[in-house]
């Protein structure tokens, strides 16, 4: 599972010229759920997501996370974030997960996010949405669940 994290002012999405999600000060967390992925990947993207520092503390330094902020939370589902680029010009997506069962994780992990207690806001699984994004920094952190696997180097 990946997530594309992007601390905000304010955040909304857009379906059907509808808003169905909109936060104040948080994070915009773009989820894309790989074929292989299961609820241990979701408690992981979950757990980092909440418990990153990239807010600034009094002295302006990364100190503390979302959930010491209590920011809030827009979870959009973003299958492209699997977009394999290595052969050709069109991206392959044959490592991200159907449809019905990425849509089942994806409320799940939702869920997991709602149990942490902040505001959580989301668009429409499968359907074509108009994210605006106020970025707040920038501050953009890319999370793999893969990683967790990994040794780490340095």
């Amino acid at each position: 599972m990946r997530a594309v994290i992007q601390r905000v002012s304010h955040a909304s999405v857009t379906v059907d010229n509808e808003i169905t999600g909109s936060i104040g000060a948080g994070l915009v967390v773009l989820i894309g759920i790989h074929e292989d992925d299961d609820e241990e990947d979701a408690a992981y993207i979950v757990g980092k997501t909440t418990n990153l520092r990239i807010f600034s503390d009094d002295d302006g330094k990364f100190d503390l996370s979302a959930l010491d902020t209590s920011a809030e939370l827009l979870v959009i589902s973003q299958f492209t974030l699997y977009g394999d680029t290595r052969r050709g010009r069109r991206p392959s997506f044959s490592h991200a997960m159907p449809p019905e069962p990425a849509s089942d994780l994806f409320n799940r992990t939702l869920r997991l996010f709602e149990q942490t207690g902040l505001k959580v806001q989301t668009g429409r699984f499968q359907t074509h949405m108009e994210v605006s994004i106020h970025n707040d920094g920038p501050v953009t952190i890319l999370i793999d669940s893969a990683d967790r696997h990994r040794t780490r180097r340095g």
